[in-house]
């Protein structure tokens, strides 16, 4: 028996197995079925390899650099500057061109400053006094101008007044302009000069046209005919991006300019071109909220005849740019077509298991088809073994060979 169990076992290692198929002659189940491995199929063509490009393989570490240049002359009159003409070395901050620059379009200019002592501005809460006790000397004011000097100053025959400090002096008292400073500013010109690389696939490109004709920059704009004309009008930005210029040109604001390339590297690369997209990425509040605009203070020093050190205090409203420049690169790549058709066959097989369920569990007819699918298999007993009550042992259940 030893022997013979051995060469059965060592006969069933080069034996094969396959599954049985049951046929089950239900329409509404086949129909199912066949609904299950279309609606599979056409995920896997449509979206997977149409829509998401499921054959490719991507690139999404895009290495970009961006120049900026802004150009546009205005002229003002004001009482604080004078007659004034405005280039874009007044106008533009920082100069050098990066990828965030800052357009000025409005001013509160507090000329003459000097280093003395003055009052505080009566706007500061923390400078009000009704007496010399009330403004301790050394002291700096909290959101203020200047050093207590350790007086308190009346205006007039009221008893409440201000701290005299030591500051540059007189102080910012103006309010905002009601009409921005410079407000023909819509018609300056923006050139935004953008270069990207794919490192992955060695693949790179600008968004300028690439011509030797000198004057093509001079004299184009972009739009739908120029995509590779990067030279865009300030108050058309501003409008695309869902703002009014002279409100936003009023009181500041952020601006956000999105290049996008998705450059399908199959095809040629005259058919990779950047998008563009224009959005306010600051929150605009309701009516004359603080909270609105954008703003920042600088000033220019000088000095006297003496050499007495004097400045021009400049709080500047104006628009922030913010370019920033995103996308990928695809390419045909065989490892990923293999994996998304390998899934996609997978993906198959949730057929057969859905009208698996309904076969054998929510027909009417269920357990017929259970029955079917599923076999029982019992011990036989032979004639000899009958009396003593013992089953026949199948010959796989005890392996002699391992004895």
């Amino acid at each position: 028996m030893g022997q013979a169990g051995c060469k059965r076992l060592s006969q069933s290692l080069f034996d094969y197995k396959t599954e049985k198929y049951v046929i089950a002659k239900n329409k509404k189940v086949g129909l199912l079925y066949r609904l299950l491995q279309v609606s599979i199929l056409t995920y896997l063509v449509v979206w997977v390899f149409l829509v998401k490009k499921g054959y490719q393989d991507f690139d999404t570490s895009l290495q970009s650099s961006v120049i900026t240049k802004v150009k546009g002359v205005t002229f003002t009159n004001t009482s604080e500057l004078g007659e004034r003409l405005w280039d874009v070395a007044d106008y533009v901050i920082p100069p050098q061109g990066e990828n965030i620059f800052f357009i000025i379009t409005n001013l509160i200019v507090t000329p003459h400053q000097r280093q003395e002592t003055c009052a505080e501005s009566e706007s500061i809460p923390d400078a009000v006094c009704y007496e010399d006790s009330d403004c301790p000397p050394g002291e700096p004011i909290m959101a203020g101008n200047g050093v207590r000097t350790g007086r308190c100053l009346q205006s007039g025959n009221t008893q409440r007044g201000t701290c005299e400090i030591f500051a540059w002096c007189p102080v910012e008292t103006k309010s905002r302009p009601e009409k921005p400073l410079l407000g023909k500013a819509e018609d300056f010109t923006i050139y935004i000069k953008n270069f990207i690389h794919f490192p992955k696939f060695n693949f790179s490109k600008t968004n300028v046209l690439d011509t030797k004709d000198r004057d093509f920059l001079k004299s184009c704009r972009f739009g739908p005919k120029n995509p590779y004309c990067p030279i865009f009008r300030l108050g058309s930005v501003v409008s695309w991006a869902g703002s009014n210029f002279q409100e936003i040109a009023l009181q500041g604001g952020v601006i956000g300019i999105q290049i996008e390339w998705n450059c399908d590297l199959d095809k040629a690369p005259s058919e990779c071109n950047p998008r563009y997209y224009f959005s306010r990425l600051d929150s605009r509040f309701p009516g004359n909220s603080v909270s609105s605009g954008y703003n920042f203070r600088f000033a220019k020093y000088y000095r006297d005849e003496a050499g007495v050190e004097f400045r021009t205090l400049m709080k500047a409203y104006g628009i922030r740019f913010d370019v920033m420049v995103n996308g990928r690169a695809g390419k045909f790549s065989i490892i990923p077509t293999i994996i998304n058709m390998a899934s996609g066959v997978a993906l198959m097989g949730v057929g057969s298991f859905v009208c698996d369920l309904v076969l054998i569990y929510f027909i009417k007819k269920s357990n017929f088809y259970r029955n079917k699918k599923y076999e029982e298999a019992r011990s036989v007993m032979l004639p000899s073994q009958q009396s003593k009550g013992s089953p026949v042992e199948p010959p796989w259940s005890a392996n002699p060979c391992l004895a």
